[in-house]
């Protein structure tokens, strides 16, 4: 297991590179400039009725997107937690690997984009809070 220290102060927020004319507004996001990782992977979740995440990833970075609409997005490192209100689309959420997060209360309409630095893979996220926290104790102990 890895020792490296994770903790809620990791998570931090991005504002993209925007420019507005006339036409309208053009934001960019470019992997290991815009955002410290290289994007291997990019999902989006939409018409969301209920809370999504409620889980950890082992080797997964990410930044949340709100392409739509406004939600809220949790973190919790095992001791401490923290909330974020993310409702622009020029700004993203950085949340580092090892952290267990919860995305809820979505407006109408929502639209959330999700660029991560691994290709998916199941084996390696701890689905409940329990196996989080025993992640977080091995990963400490080692």
């Amino acid at each position: 297991m890895n020792k490296e220290k994770i903790s809620v102060e990791s998570a931090s927020l991005i504002k993209f590179n925007s420019i507005e004319d006339d036409r309208g507004i053009l934001t960019s996001i470019e992997g290991e400039e815009s955002i410290p990782f290289d994007i291997k992977r990019v999902f989006y979740m939409h018409h969301l009725k209920s809370d999504r995440g409620g889980h950890s990833h082992y080797d997964t970075d990410q930044v949340v997107i709100p392409i739509n609409g406004s939600f809220k997005v949790s973190i919790h490192d095992g001791k401490m937690q923290k909330s974020f209100t993310l409702d622009t689309c020029k700004v993203g959420l950085y949340i580092p690997r090892r952290l267990f997060t919860t995305l809820h209360d979505f407006s109408v309409n929502d639209v959330c984009l999700v660029l991560a630095n691994t290709h998916y893979n199941f084996a390696n996220s701890q689905r409940t809070w329990e196996d989080f926290l025993d992640m977080k104790k091995k990963s400490e102990n080692a």
